[in-house]
């Protein structure tokens, strides 16, 4: 198996806990309020004009300077909030980049922009609880708050930092990724009925809301059906590292014959679910990948693992893994920010033929290939009904071929259809 880039290992959540020592002035008299911390992805809504630090055009390049935006749950304006040294990392699901100072400095007027991840001070944030449950995130490294420049209220203003104070500018509401988007609603939705899985596709650019949520500190063994009724379970305790260790245990563990239907695997993820023969996976959705998404353990060839809508996203390597022989099929699912969408394992100690179906899958880039198959193991991958969106130049490589291995690293050997192993046509492709 291959380990992808380390992840972000802890998250915040809703109100989080106020750091003892914060740079930046405090309010006369006022203590800051006590708060608590529970993991998760957020949106960041500026208290002045309820929209959402965003990276403009979802650029991925370094140096660019963020803005605030009108508030469409989109990857660019999906933040992970991280424990470092001194504070908080921000990443952005759509890049993996982090917020810091531009030069490192401390003046007031400094644009707040997008930087590759780095230890240091000015990547690094405190949180301060501020009115109305708000947050002022202040820059350790200049001491200075998370601003709107000129407390504009219009879409693009760009975003800096400035002198700590109350003004709404300097104000932030940690919204969870998937709520409503409104910058003060936080109605809960109702949860699915256990009864009737919702594999409706969502309108483009959506992403589930939770009905709730509840920590996993062991693995949950599966037998049967199991529904989570559109709740976000994420890892906490031995499952809450962020590790990207291929040994760490999953989130769900499935049974020979299980469903796990109507879930959503928040952050930290821990390795996904593990499949232990034919199972389904039924609208399930994964909003930061963690090691993979889901492996398939099967242990004979006539089993077949179904992940049948939902969708994953921020997946550093592999979002599917397959171990065991059998199949797997993935079909009306949704990737976005992916670097496999499926892998057969090119360096697992047995070797055996392993066949994937990806039919009505919608991938997002950054994406780099859909499906890396062994082709010396006899595996196969057939394709159709894929649209790829975002991708004007084609990189997305659909099918890669691997010389498979039981020690060291497989070397890739070619890519695009063929009769045998490889199963599309350019009729079996859409882009956007």
């Amino acid at each position: 198996m291959f380990s992808g880039t380390m992840k972000m290992p802890a998250l915040l959540g809703g109100m989080l806990l106020a750091a003892s020592a914060l740079a930046g002035p405090a309010q006369a008299g006022t203590a800051p309020a006590a708060t608590s911390a529970t993991p998760g992805t957020y949106q960041l809504v500026n208290a002045g004009s309820g929209l959402c630090l965003s990276v403009p055009a979802s650029a991925t390049a370094a140096g660019v300077q963020l803005t605030q935006q009108a508030c469409a749950g989109s990857a660019n304006q999906t933040w992970t909030i991280t424990s470092v040294s001194g504070g908080y990392r921000l990443s952005v699901a759509h890049s993996g980049k982090c917020a810091g100072i531009k030069g490192a400095r401390t003046s007031a007027g400094k644009a707040v922009e997008l930087q590759s991840c780095a230890a240091g001070p000015f990547q690094a944030w405190t949180l301060k609880a501020a009115a109305g449950g708000t947050q002022r995130l202040v820059n350790t490294g200049s001491a200075k708050c998370l601003n709107v420049k000129s407390s504009a209220k219009a879409a693009g203003a760009p975003i800096q930092q400035n002198s700590c104070d109350s003004a709404a500018g300097k104000r932030w509401t940690l919204r969870p990724a998937g709520a409503t988007p409104s910058p003060t609603a936080t109605a809960t939705p109702k949860p699915t009925p256990a009864t009737t899985p919702t594999t409706a596709p969502l309108p483009s650019g959506t992403w589930p809301a939770p009905s709730g949520k509840e920590a996993v500190t062991a693995t949950i063994t599966v037998t049967g059906v199991r529904d989570g009724g559109m709740k976000r379970f994420y890892g906490s305790g031995a499952l809450g590292t962020g590790s990207q260790s291929e040994g760490q245990p999953p989130m769900f563990k499935l049974a020979d014959g299980a469903t796990l239907q109507n879930v959503i695997i928040g952050s930290p993820a821990a390795d996904g679910v593990h499949c232990l023969g034919t199972c389904t996976l039924k609208n399930v959705w994964w909003e930061d990948v963690g090691e993979d998404a889901a492996t398939f353990k099967a242990t004979s060839a006539t089993q077949t693992m179904t992940i049948d809508g939902g969708g994953a996203r921020a997946a550093s390597d592999k979002t599917f893994q397959h171990n065991g022989p059998g199949k797997m099929v993935i079909k009306n699912f949704r990737a976005e920010n992916v670097g496999k969408l499926y892998r057969s394992c090119g360096n697992c100690s047995k070797k055996y033929a392993r066949h994937v179906v990806i039919s009505n899958v919608t991938v997002t880039t950054p994406a780099k290939v859909l499906a890396g198959i062994n082709t010396n193991y006899g595996d196969t991958a057939t394709f159709s009904g894929i649209t790829i969106v975002n991708d004007p130049g084609k990189k997305v490589v659909v099918c890669a071929t691997f010389k498979g291995v039981t020690s060291g690293e497989p070397t890739q050997i070619g890519s695009g259809p063929d009769a045998t192993h490889c199963r599309y046509t350019a009729a079996d492709l859409t882009y956007k």
